[in-house]
């Protein structure tokens, strides 16, 4: 026998709605009579099954054997089996842990957060024990991680600063750009060489000195012509990528060359810039303040997961069997 320490999996979310969302797709959809069964873990004194893993790992399996062919798809498919047994160690030490704190859900919260899920689309049935006590499972491990992580994490106003000061772009605004331009666009399919002669005439007035306002009244077919081709403030990252490229260089009052975008024949002329600003700490405290706080959880969960298998006694059957337990498409690909 042998005692292993897994990795552990992506912590249990704090967010109720989002867990019960997930719920149901851990329920068997497949008859557990046709599985020759076997054990492939101990957990302390509790076994899990094989029927346990595939239920666990059917899903993925589905997924990847959609995406994926050739010869990586038997590591691929193993990979995931491991994980499957991974994650239902971690939920197995979880759920002994609340029943050694003698954490407990009435059958009204589970009746309650079926019919909450009911209302949420979830094809759970609150007649069917299989569905109740998957709830109810689920319910015992948020509140026994809540015991566990979420009532110990303090965050202190120290910390929030220096995670501001140490993740500043995380808060900056775009830089904003005020733009005009003069937009010509091609009357056909074969119209396009007509339209850049015209653009560059356009140009041509404006290297002689014409009013940008005045040439795009002349040439622009743009909504805005009339107005001078003001576009007004847009931020960086909204223009299209050819635009993005012709107006970062310019500083206000400069012209763009010629420009073929998806919209027509451009020029655009950049009448004013704010650079990038950044959002003072008051403005950004909440954000950073839920940012800090899930990370300490992440890292606090993490902590616990690996104190829990620390702890236990775990023994690895899964080797023993893997050939046997291989789903069919599997053993032919190997």
């Amino acid at each position: 026998m042998k005692r292993v320490s897994l990795p552990s999996d992506r912590p249990v979310r704090f967010m109720l709605p989002l867990l019960l969302l997930g719920i149901w797709t851990w329920l068997p959809e497949f008859s557990e009579a046709h599985l020759q069964d076997r054990i492939v873990a101990i957990v302390n004194s509790e076994l899990i099954m094989l029927s346990d893993m595939k239920r666990e790992f059917e899903t993925e399996h589905g997924r990847l054997s959609r995406e994926h062919r050739g010869i990586d798809l038997p590591q691929r498919l193993k990979t995931a089996e491991y994980m499957a047994l991974t994650k239902l160690i971690e939920r197995r030490l979880q759920l002994q842990e609340a029943k050694a704190k003698k954490i407990e859900v009435s059958d009204l919260e589970v009746k309650q957060a079926l019919e909450q899920m009911k209302r949420q689309g979830s094809p759970l049935d609150i007649t069917n024990t299989s569905h109740v006590e998957t709830v109810r499972e689920q319910l015992l491990l948020v509140r026994v991680v809540d015991l566990h992580i979420r009532g110990n994490i303090t965050v202190g106003d120290s910390e929030l600063k220096r995670f501001y000061q140490e993740h500043r772009d995380r808060f900056a605004l775009p830089e904003e750009y005020q733009l005009s331009q003069i937009i010509i666009q091609p009357r056909s399919s074969d119209g396009l060489a007509d339209a850049l002669t015209k653009a560059r005439r356009a140009m041509d007035d404006l290297k002689r000195g014409e009013k940008f306002e005045d040439v795009a009244m002349q040439y622009s077919d743009g909504a805005n012509a009339l107005q001078g081709g003001r576009l007004g403030w847009v931020r960086q990252g909204e223009l299209i990528r050819a635009i993005e490229q012709a107006v970062a260089p310019l500083v206000p009052g400069g012209i763009s060359d010629i420009i073929e975008s998806p919209e027509g024949i451009q020029i655009i002329r950049m009448d004013d810039r704010k650079p990038k600003q950044f959002r003072r700490y008051e403005d950004a405290r909440r954000e950073i303040q839920e940012l800090v706080y899930r990370q300490k959880s992440d890292d606090m969960y993490e902590s616990w997961l690996i104190e829990l298998k620390n702890k236990a006694y775990i023994e690895i059957k899964f080797d023993q069997a893997a050939e046997k337990a291989q789903p069919q498409s599997v053993r032919s690909a190997q």
